[in-house]
């Protein structure tokens, strides 16, 4: 027995000399720790590729060295075999599937421990061709449905499939009449069309990671026979299957498609539970994005058409792969002691649980006991040190979570913790002095005071970790205090010396206090303590400490004195009250007082509410009470909003004011068949305070409409017609499903009226047509609208036109009369009101010249009912033809008589010249060559002059019948800018500008304009005069 312990006793001695010398070194050893594990891999049959790699990588020191499993058993990677490692990666060269398909596992290892990876599985994907074999012809009536079978060939993994018509790459669209299943490949067409018929070839495309390979089948022909016109109900062809499984997070797509006449419309609803948002429903398919466990549930899928209704329901299933939610971790543990390890994870159906250490299974033995995700140590002996793993699985998946265990066996050292040197403590108070050496097993404490051994009495307590309680401390105490650890693996001792100081009081206490909202108060606390020691003040709200960084300004001190320590609250907010404590303290230790502080504001939002007794315009509404803050609550408020509009608005209720001790009350005046929320809000006399969650959304009873169309009018159309238009009502107003229009109408002065329906809500007008419309008949038309629950109200009767006609008369007496060369001033006698078919719009101007078509003739159109118009843009000295007709909505009336008109000449192109000027007194006198017409240009009646002071004044005209002109100066006359132009039948000729410069005396500069081309600048100087002529092709 001697020998058997001393073995032991050595054992653990070596151990715990190892265990330090760990603990010293700057090298930490630890079993490995999976960074990069092997991930599932699909390698393509055929593809260039020539290996196959499997990551994995672990962090361990020692470094970790690698194994690989196939199939639970262990790889030999032989120097000449297709396996190479490759740091601690697997690559296999040439894979082959018959070889090397399988789940593989590395194993990383070092003299701490052993881990295994997850499972990583290997397969091959593939796709074959199609069967050679020729597809049978299909022949269909037209208008019926009709489906062509796919028949994919082998494959890994899925497929996506489309559908050719004819050739390469006709590919067929998807669109609400075709449909191509991405679970079978089939194509269904809901109900053939001319357009359809051709050869059809399904199209296989398998996405294998970095390949893509598409194959396509041999052509099926389609052919119809004669079309069948009856329309027949829908029959659900596709149908998604009763079960569905999915896993959660995984998108799940349900197909449903109808055959029909017309086309099925598809839509889907869940019955057992509300529409998920994650929904993305396009008619045959639906998608769940992210699919959840409350995604679960019965689902139906229903096809209409204006003939029937076919639905079909099948159920969705959600499972879930295992997932952590509680793990193991590295741990450390005395010898001797009890451990207890617990893994819990989720999943569908429930995971179990395994264990491993050292990568080997792990079951109940001696000291071991492992039940489910429990593992449970007695007595923990250093052979226990290792890598344990606990293994989650189910049918879906498999979850590993690592963790080193180290036993460790010490001897008690106070190195890294020993007793405090110094510990100061308040008289009359209380010190707690630590004995914490590190040590395995735990080490057995004993204290002493000098050389007194101390015991628990009713001053002096020593914990069961070793702790030091002195209470009620006087200066007696104070002295050297030493606390001895011993354990079977040896024993040391750590001294301090305590010293006693004067104690904290608290002189000033603060005071309770009740405030409003938004005020302002300081919180008093002041303290006396031991000089020799710093002293600090500390706030705590409802026992959190008070953190005057993050107060956001509420908080402050308001004195910057040691002993001083009150608190300022600035602008007081409902989240202040509560019960404030100032602590006072040093090192040694601390005074506490606590006040109340009561902030009244507002009240806060109402909870529950609950909407019952629904109607078209009322609801009943009930909520609960929530909190007054400090004040009593008067009344409340009742607010809601609509789906149409998300506005909160204050709702009319029954009583008309709510009281404070109210919990129900009705709400008024709502809309009919309307989405609404609902929210409660309390006020009292500190204001109104924040509004309650929204209900739950309600939709009110349906009622016959209201409220009467706006907007009536019409007119214009073709002949016979009568349009009546009116302006759509709004989903506000509808009151209810089935809604439509109402139109009475007769012709005015008539008795009996013509009532039609008009379907849908956002119809906007309706055409009635009848061969005995006479153009431009009033009729007298009014408008209701209608749902499923009645009739509403008639809106006010007006007045619409049938559609027009041309003007049948011809305006008369054309005049049309030259004014200048071109330009020509038109006008006539307007056409009798008695015989329009329409409202005249105005008249149409029709010119052309002698020897052109009228039908190529330029027109001009006047508004309203003036009789005559000014045109422009005419050729001199040309004979022109001319006509005017009425016009109104429907087109132009007939022609005038045609009236001829010749344009005059045009002015003389030569502007004046050979001008000259001479100053007298207060005048200027101008003179310049008289100007001649040519043969071809009209004659010259007399000139014009523009004179200006300077560039900013306003221009005066002058008109002159010769060739000579005075013109008034001012006395400070320096320059003016002078134009000179011919006028005459055909309009003024081209200009001359003279800019007259003065100094003094007299002279004259004659230019000859006509020989030189404009613009043109001489400049003449004399001892007198300093002249600029400019001659330029400036308009007056």
């Amino acid at each position: 027995m001697g020998g058997t312990a001393g073995l032991i006793h050595t054992s653990l001695a070596v151990g715990t000399f190892l265990v330090w010398c760990q603990a010293q070194s700057g090298m930490r050893s630890y079993g490995p720790v999976f960074e990069e594990q092997p991930s599932h891999t699909l390698f393509p049959e055929g593809s260039a590729e020539e290996k196959v790699t499997l990551a994995c990588r672990a962090r361990a020191n020692p470094p970790a060295t690698y194994r690989w499993k196939m199939n639970g058993t262990e790889l030999k990677l032989e120097p000449d075999s297709r396996y190479r490692l490759v740091a601690g990666d697997l690559v296999i060269s040439n894979p082959m599937k018959a070889k090397d398909s399988g789940s593989y596992q590395c194993v990383a290892s070092n003299s701490r421990g052993t881990v295994v990876s997850r499972e990583a599985s290997l397969r091959f994907g593939f796709l074959q061709e199609f069967s050679a074999e020729e597809r049978d012809p299909v022949k269909i009536t037209e208008g019926w449905g009709v489906m062509f079978t796919c028949s994919p060939p082998p494959h890994y993994p899925g497929l996506s499939y489309r559908w050719l018509l004819n050739e390469f790459p006709n590919f067929i669209p998807a669109d609400g009449r075709r449909f191509i299943s991405q679970t079978t490949g089939n194509l269904y067409i809901a109900k053939t069309e001319a357009s359809d018929l051709g050869n059809y070839s399904c199209f296989a495309t398998s996405h294998m990671d970095f390949i893509t390979k598409s194959v396509f089948s041999k052509f099926s022909r389609l052919s119809l026979a004669a079309e069948d016109t009856r329309q027949f109900p829908p029959s659900i062809k596709a149908k998604f299957p009763a079960d569905t499984y999915a896993l959660t997070g995984q998108v799940v797509t349900l197909e449903c498609f109808a055959f029909g006449n017309p086309v099925p419309r598809i839509k889907w609803r869940k019955l057992d539970g509300p529409q998920s948002s994650k929904w993305i429903g396009s008619e045959p398919l639906l998608q769940i994005q992210q699919a959840g466990f409350e995604d679960e549930g019965t689902y139906e899928c229903e096809a209409e058409n204006s003939k029937g209704r076919d639905t079909h329901q099948g159920r969705i299933i959600i499972h879930a792969q295992p997932d952590w939610l509680d793990v193991i971790s590295d741990t450390e543990a005395d010898i001797g002691s009890d451990l207890r390890w617990s893994c819990v994870a989720s999943g569908k159906p429930r995971p179990t649980v395994r264990w491993l250490r050292d990568g080997q299974p792990l079951t109940s033995q001696n000291r071991i006991e492992v039940s489910g995700g429990e593992l449970r140590f007695s007595k923990l002996v250093l052979e226990d040190s290792g890598m344990y793993q606990c293994v989650a699985e189910n049918k879906h998946g498999t979850v590993y979570a690592s963790a080193e265990l180290t036993v460790q066996a010490l001897a008690p050292d106070f190195r890294l913790n020993p007793v405090k040197r110094l510990i100061p403590a308040a008289r009359s108070g209380k010190v707690i002095i630590p004995c914490q050496p590190r040590a395995a097993p735990k080490a057995t404490v004993l204290w002493t005071k000098g050389t007194e051994l101390l015991v628990n009495s009713s001053r002096v307590t020593i914990t069961a970790d070793g702790t030091l309680i002195l209470q009620n401390i006087s200066k007696s105490d104070e002295g050297k205090y030493t606390c001895f650890a011993e354990n079977f693996m040896g024993k040391a001792n750590s001294t301090g010396i305590l010293s006693v100081r004067d104690a904290t009081k608290i002189t000033l206490a603060p005071s309770s206090a009740d405030i409003n909202v938004g005020e302002n108060l300081t919180l008093q606390c002041h303290a006396s303590h031991d000089p020799t020691m710093d002293l600090t003040f500390t706030w705590s709200l409802d026992d959190f400490p008070i953190d005057f960084d993050k107060s956001e300004g509420h908080y402050r001190r308001a004195s910057a004195k040691e002993a001083i320590g009150d608190l300022s609250i600035s602008n007081a907010q409902l989240r202040h009250s509560g019960r404030y404590t100032c602590t006072a303290q040093t090192v040694v230790d601390s005074a506490s007082e606590s006040a109340t502080l009561t902030v009244r504001g507002p009240p806060g939002p109402p909870g529950g509410v609950v909407v019952r007794d629904i109607g078209d315009t009322s609801v009943q509404l009930s909520w609960s009470r929530g909190f007054d803050n400090h004040s009593p609550i008067a009344r409340y408020l009742i607010e809601a909003r609509t789906l149409l509009s998300n506005q909160w608005k204050q709702m009319r209720t029954n009583p008309v004011n709510i009281e404070g001790n109210a919990e129900t009350a009705q709400v008024v005046n709502l809309i009919p068949w309307m989405d609404y929320e609902f929210r409660v809000l309390a006020s009292n006399i500190l204001g109104t305070g924040e509004p309650s969650l929204p209900s739950s959304k309600i939709r009110t009873k349906e009622a016959a409409p209201t409220v009467a169309p706006s907007g009536l009018g019409g007119g214009g159309g073709a002949p016979n017609e009568l349009i009546i238009t009116w302006t759509p009502t709004l989903r506000d107003y509808q009151n209810g499903e089935g809604f439509g229009y109402i139109v009475s109408f007769r012709r005015k002065g008539s008795q009996a009226w013509l009532r039609a329906r008009v379907p849908h809500a956002e119809s906007l007008h309706f055409v009635y047509r009848n061969e005995s419309i006479a153009p431009y008949t009033p009729f007298e038309v009014k408008i209701r609208a209608y749902n499923n629950k009645g009739e509403g109200p008639e809106s006010l009767t007006a007045i619409v036109y049938s559609a027009e006609e041309e003007p049948k008369a011809a305006p008369y007496r054309v005049i049309a009369k030259s004014v200048l060369s071109s330009e020509m001033d038109v006008s006539w006698e307007p056409v009798e009101q008695g015989e329009m078919t329409g409202v005249l719009l105005g008249y149409e101007i029709r010119y052309w010249k002698d020897g052109d078509k009228e039908e190529a003739a330029d027109r001009v159109r006047t508004a309203g009912l003036v009789t005559s118009a000014h045109v422009t843009g005419l050729n001199p000295n040309t004979d022109y033809h001319v006509s005017v007709r009425a016009y109104n909505r429907a087109g132009t009336g007939p022609p005038s008589p045609a009236t001829n008109v010749t344009t005059a000449r045009p002015p003389p192109k030569r502007p004046p010249g050979n001008i000259s000027w001479t100053f007298s007194g207060s005048t200027v006198s101008i003179k310049w060559d008289p100007v001649v017409a040519k043969a071809d240009e009209s004659a010259v009646t007399g000139y014009k002059m523009l004179y200006r002071q300077d560039s900013h004044s306003a221009p005066t005209l002058y008109l002159a019948s010769k060739s000579q002109i005075d013109i008034p100066i001012p006395e400070d006359f320096t320059h003016a800018f002078v134009q000179i132009r011919v006028t005459g039948p055909g309009g003024d000729g081209t200009p001359a500008e003279v800019h007259i410069l003065r100094n003094s005396g007299t002279s004259m500069m004659v230019e000859d304009s006509g020989m030189r081309p404009a613009p043109h600048v001489v400049v003449v100087t004399t001892n007198s005069l300093l002249m600029v002529a400019l001659i330029s092709s400036l308009e007056l």
